[in-house]
């Protein structure tokens, strides 16, 4: 499978989450631990039972759980910063975390973004502005909502930069099952110390749990794992951000969300972006 195709997988299979968070009435970090530990048990008995395990993966267990922190402290964060602002705020926000991938390559790695890279990402800003709307851009309040949106952008970012490097020496599945059981115990750490609630659901939401682990978080992080083995990580992190402009058309068509034609073209001006970034290579200091 190519990378690219891989890439647009996970981002289809991502975007689906959005959805099924806002249909599935329970807590954002409570929801969260369920993906991840439901993925975990899943995940842990395929590994084993197909000899799949490396043990040399332990030997870079501490960028694996600090990759992992910046996860899920990234999804506790974000949940946060909807409450104390709002949900198109805190979404712009945490997006711009293209931006802080490509300035810490060029500060930390010898393989530098070029014009192109830099070029697509202001196109890509100005789209996801516009998808967002600019009326929110412009009223921004510099508050806590605020801050804790920026920083759940810089947290996703550093997940991005991170599992790149992780991924050059171990496989995929290796880490992903170490790194979803990371992410399970500090959510749950969080859920406990926020008295969020765990159990009493209805089945539906356990329903929607289930599939949030399989689609979103297996097959979904598979898949942009794979892209990032392949691909340069400034460049998945833009990418990624084609999962609003997914995530919008399918809250149109199964929850009745409404689309402007200012979303529609912002939306067309964000996968534009996307596609400049990859007309050259990156170049090489």
């Amino acid at each position: 499978m190519s990378s690219r195709l891989s890439l647009l997988i996970g981002v289809l299979c991502i975007s689906i989450f959005p959805v099924l968070v806002k249909s599935t009435p329970i807590s954002g970090i409570s929801d969260a631990f369920y993906r991840m530990s439901i993925a975990t048990v899943l995940l842990w008995p395929y590994v084993v039972i197909s000899r799949k395990w490396e043990p040399k993966t332990l030997h870079y267990w501490k960028p694996i759980i600090i990759c992992r922190v910046f996860f899920a402290t990234d999804i506790a964060v974000w949940n946060l910063s909807i409450h104390y602002s709002t949900a198109t705020q805190a979404s712009l926000l945490t997006n711009l975390s293209p931006i802080w991938v490509g300035i810490s390559t060029f500060l930390f790695f010898p393989e530098k973004p070029n014009k192109f890279f830099w070029l697509g990402t202001a196109l890509a800003v100005v789209g996801l502005v516009l998808l967002m709307g600019v009326e929110t851009f412009v009223q921004m309040k510099f508050d806590l909502g605020f801050l804790l949106a920026v920083l759940s952008g810089l947290l996703y970012a550093g997940y991005i930069v991170v599992s790149k490097t992780v991924l050059k020496r171990v496989s995929i599945l290796n880490f992903m099952a170490c790194s979803t059981t990371v992410s399970s115990l500090f959510l749950l750490t969080v859920c406990g110390l926020l008295h969020e609630p765990l159990w009493g659901f209805e089945r539906r939401i356990w329903g929607s749990l289930l599939i949030q682990a399989l689609i979103c978080q297996l097959l979904g992080w598979f898949s942009v794992s794979y892209a990032l083995q392949k691909i340069d990580a400034q460049r998945v992190s833009l990418s990624l951000l084609s999962q609003a402009v997914v995530t919008g058309f399918i809250a149109w068509v199964f929850i009745d969300e409404k689309i402007t034609f200012q979303m529609i073209l912002g939306g067309i001006i964000i996968l534009l972006g996307i596609a400049v970034t990859f007309k050259r290579t990156v170049s090489t200091a």
